[in-house]
């Protein structure tokens, strides 16, 4: 039993509570829309096993995905040949270090994924990093929401059947909430059953970073980044205005 960050048996539940099409909110309508005229190549920055990338690329978009995780970059391979999907070029790399081959004419990070990076000197270090991996002239999209930490620390189980029929239980533990510092860590325990016996279990501790709106756009502009537009609930003529909506981020490299 060790910490994971997003392993098999992470990767599975994933799979069956985040599977391929499923809409966050209207996230994938929302960037198939954005990227329709994108002539040139896409990358999926925390790409997983394809929940976005897999229907970008069913709509004709050329779609590159990177992730630390090697099970999800993994599931994303077997999810699109299941599909008889032309194989995307798919990387396992560290965003922090990674030295891609191409460079993009947009980046996307859908589903809040950038909040994953706990700290804060290395999420800014992975702006910069795709900043780098933009063409110029190139586009940085993502949405962020803002986590409840109003609430006091509790512990919340569910249940997740697989398809061979076995049952994976998932408990999540709030170990900490840090205002000052702007992250709330959860303890999330996975455990595989098979006929009733203990057969597999994973430990994963999930940090989530927030950001105040103003806050990231001052460090998207001292990465030099230009033209950010910040807009909410995937509505470009919608402005931010309650805590309780998704922010989306779009920035572009300079030309």
């Amino acid at each position: 039993m060790s910490f994971s960050y997003y392993g098999p048996l992470c990767t599975k539940v994933y799979d069956i509570t985040k599977p391929i099409g499923h809409s966050l909110g209207g996230d994938i309508e929302f960037y198939s829309n954005l990227l329709q005229d994108c002539s040139g190549r896409i990358l999926e920055a925390m790409s997983g096993s394809g929940r976005m990338l897999i229907p970008l690329l069913e709509a004709g978009l050329k779609v590159d995905g990177v992730d630390y995780s090697e099970a999800m970059v993994q599931s994303c391979r077997s999810r699109c040949a299941q599909r008889a999907l032309p194989m995307p070029e798919l990387f396992v790399a560290d965003l922090e270090t990674m030295h891609l081959p191409f460079r993009y004419e947009a980046i996307i990070i859908p589903g809040g994924s950038l909040m994953l990076i706990q700290n804060r000197s290395s999420s800014i270090q992975i702006m910069q990093k795709l900043y780098d991996h933009l063409q110029p002239g190139g586009r940085l999209v993502f949405d962020l929401f803002l986590p409840d930490v109003t609430k006091p620390a509790s512990i919340e189980t569910s249940s997740v059947r697989l398809p061979d029929g076995d049952t994976i239980t998932i408990e999540v533990k709030t170990t900490e909430i840090n205002l000052l510092h702007q992250y709330k860590t959860n303890l999330i325990r996975y455990e595989q059953w098979h006929e009733g016996k203990l057969v597999d279990t994973e430990l994963q501790e999930l940090t989530l970073r927030w950001y105040g709106v103003e806050e990231l756009r001052l460090i998207l502009e001292k990465i030099g980044f230009t033209n950010i537009e910040i807009y909410a609930d995937f509505n470009p003529e919608q402005n931010p205005s309650q805590a309780s909506q998704k922010f989306v981020y779009e920035a572009t490299r300079k030309t």
